[in-house]
């Protein structure tokens, strides 16, 4: 979906690894290592998103380090974009309902970090979750998004337990309870 609208493949990969978790960091040289393209082709996109206010850069050292600007009008915009284009609108939509008493869903591993790496992990965070019901779920998840999906369900204390080992860019909050 997204790449009829954007040719570039170089742009997509840096908006999933900026927009999808606001607190993800990069450089050009680990950008280029990480998605195997040339720094000029890397720095070309850095600096037509710094330069429309999109990304940030700070110093650190010698090295300058790009994020997402959640403070432009269009952060919200395209955060959601990137969010029904990998599919998460559909899981949220099709999956928490009728799976008992949920509490959140996170997106951990590589997509939490902004990499798209075709593989899902999620948290479900939950008392009473139907374990049958979302395995199934799962599987007709998996073939509708035509993404691999990992999940493991946690109880609130194990939960608490896990995040707090991690670093903000490790997971993603994707859906809560009200």
């Amino acid at each position: 979906m997204i790449d009829a609208l954007i040719t570039s493949r170089t742009r997509i990969k840096l908006m999933t690894r900026f927009f999808l978790n606001s607190s993800t960091r990069g450089h050009l040289r680990g950008l280029a290592v990480e998605f195997g393209e040339s720094s000029n082709a890397i720095r070309l996109e850095l600096n037509r998103f710094e330069k429309a206010g999109l990304l940030t850069s700070s110093k650190d050292g010698i090295k300058k380090v790009f994020q997402a600007n959640t403070g432009h009008p269009l952060f919200s915009d395209i955060h959601s974009i990137l969010l029904k284009h990998l599919g998460f609108d559909q899981i949220i939509e099709k999956v928490i309902n009728g799976l008992g008493d949920i509490r959140r869903v996170y997106v951990t591993g590589d997509y939490a970090n902004g990499k798209d790496a075709g593989v899902i992990d999620l948290l479900f965070t939950g008392n009473s979750i139907d374990k049958e019901y979302l395995a199934n779920l799962v599987n007709k998840m998996e073939k509708l998004i035509k993404r691999t999906i990992s999940y493991v369900v946690y109880s609130e204390n194990e939960e608490k337990e896990y995040l707090h080992h991690k670093e903000d860019t490790d997971y993603l909050l994707l859906w809560q309870s009200e």
